[in-house]
């Protein structure tokens, strides 16, 4: 009887999340629809051009069985509808300068002094600062900062501020 009441429970559950699951992706769907069939408009006003950018060369399909099984190119539907790039947003913001970032590392090397400090915490102190950093470009800096006797490779892992620069 438990066991019964239990699995016709489980299938409720799961008919319940259907449902919902269903009634999502249709809302989803008819967002994206209504983005796609929108114009992005341009400064000059007109509709954007699609981008060939980074597309390749587009989609393979195989023909049918009369043709021996080749394969042919087709052409992919494109939207004319394109949102802004992140290019044209990027161009906005300044770059930074050369060697900004291990001018802002070496600062907290100096702020923790005589004390080690790991990458994760070097990157913790640069986003308190509002700065997102990857740990490639910490290790980048880092070296530099090591290369002109700024700092060196302390024990497990820990970088230290010198005070001969």
């Amino acid at each position: 009887m438990a066991k019964t009441a239990l699995t016709e429970l489980e299938q409720h559950i799961e008919a319940i999340r259907r449902e919902a699951f269903a009634a999502g992706y249709a809302a989803a769907m008819e967002a994206v629809r209504e983005l796609v069939s929108r114009s992005a408009p341009q400064l000059d006003g007109s509709a954007a051009e699609p981008s060939r950018r980074g597309r390749g060369r587009g989609r393979t399909a195989s023909k049918s069985a009369s043709l021996g099984g080749r394969r042919r190119r087709t052409v992919r539907a494109r939207s004319t509808a394109r949102p802004m790039r992140a290019a044209t947003r990027r161009s906005q913001r300044p770059r930074p300068e050369r060697g900004a970032n291990a001018r802002m590392i070496e600062e907290i090397l100096k702020a923790a002094a005589p004390k080690g400090v790991r990458p994760a915490e070097i990157r913790k102190a640069l986003e308190e600062k509002g700065v997102s950093l990857a740990f490639t470009s910490i290790r980048h800096a880092l070296g530099q900062l090591q290369a002109r006797r700024a700092a060196r490779h302390g024990k497990s892992g820990t970088w230290r501020y010198l005070n001969a620069t």
